[in-house]
């Protein structure tokens, strides 16, 4: 049986903070659009905002097509399993949007994140989450599987960029700047890196 819940709290996030892999789905509004699902991962790019928010950090890739969905409708679902200890899958429906680098929030939300260093991974935008709807459900069809460690593959790949060659990189991509279906994406050329220390997250951070 498939549980409500009203917060992001207790053991609904211990369990989802302690996953080291999770999924998120985005569709444009056109009925012919393309459906995007993603996985996503690496220690430390996720963070329980408050009760009702969460965000997760969007790093360099070949596409952008959940900040090109989020930025027309807002949709989004978030999904963790349990692959060991207790059966369980965990979704978070709500709106969600990519907050910029020029945004003034950003140097605020980057302080959710203290144990991942995000240039080295070529940090584009964090996705910030606020839940319309939670649910748990039992998961007794997903697998036992064994976590072993993050690869390095996407820091080794992307370390050595600065914004200028990540301007680059994304321009040269066929769908970064724009989506599968045409949609606005990721703004180019990125704004500069702030250089501001972030403060405390103490006072959360939500989506206007």
């Amino acid at each position: 049986m498939g549980k409500t819940y009203e917060s992001i709290t207790g053991r609904l996030r211990s369990f989802i903070e302690a996953q080291p892999l999770f999924f998120t789905a985005t569709a444009p509004l056109a009925a012919d659009g393309t459906v995007n699902l993603s996985p996503k991962g690496l220690t430390g790019s996720f963070a329980v905002v408050d009760e009702h928010t969460v965000a997760y950090l969007d790093f360099a890739g070949s596409n952008a097509e959940t900040i090109a969905h989020l930025r027309e409708n807002s949709r989004i679902t978030l999904m963790w399993c349990a692959f060991d200890g207790p059966p369980n899958i965990v979704r978070i429906h709500g709106r969600g949007e990519p907050v910029f680098r020029d945004d003034p929030r950003w140097t605020g939300l980057l302080a959710h994140f203290p144990n991942l260093d995000p240039s080295r991974h070529g940090l584009r935008a964090v996705i910030v989450v606020r839940a319309t709807l939670i649910r748990d459900t039992c998961g007794y069809a997903v697998p036992l599987m064994r976590y072993e460690s993050d690869r390095d593959l996407h820091g080794r790949r992307f370390a050595r960029e600065d914004d200028e060659s990540l301007s680059a990189y994304f321009t040269g991509k066929d769908h970064v700047a724009t989506s599968l279906d045409g949609l606005p994406g990721l703004p180019l050329p990125l704004p500069p890196t702030p250089t501001t220390p972030p403060p405390s997250p103490r006072t959360p951070t939500r989506p206007s």
